[in-house]
């Protein structure tokens, strides 16, 4: 979502790419003091890389550790290429005003997709030009 790369990353704090793979893959746990500059790097508190759920409770992951299909990767809206850039584009907009503005234009046409209005839709009257 930063558009930085594993490489980037790596540099960063002081690791190879390969390294910086390994730890997004799960294969190399990752030390407390690494993660407190990952968070900085990224710009994230430390919380971030936790979810809610209690890991004592969890519910045990059906294909283990294994790689989710394809189609479950394709299926996460986050990981589309056009969200990755309607974001990059929100963040471009040097105008917090503007940029607040379209957030909640935003959530207005959602709001109003889940609730369309019923009955038959009435439009604007158009007056006669002068």
């Amino acid at each position: 979502m930063l558009s930085m790369s594993q490489e980037q990353l790596g540099a960063s704090i002081g690791l190879t790419f390969q390294q910086v793979q390994k730890y997004e893959r799960g294969a190399n746990r990752i030390g407390s003091s690494r993660l407190y500059y990952l968070g900085r790097v990224l710009d994230v508190p430390i919380e971030f890389f936790y979810s809610d759920v209690d890991p004592v409770r969890a519910p045990a992951m059906p294909g283990g550790f294994a790689e989710p299909p394809a189609a479950a990767f394709d299926a996460d809206p986050l990981r589309k290429r056009e969200t990755i850039e309607l974001v990059e584009a929100y963040y471009a907009i040097a105008d917090s005003a503007v940029r607040r503005r379209l957030f909640e234009l935003a959530r207005a046409l959602a709001a109003e997709g889940e609730n369309p209005p019923s009955g038959p839709r009435r439009r604007a009257s158009k007056r006669p030009r002068r």
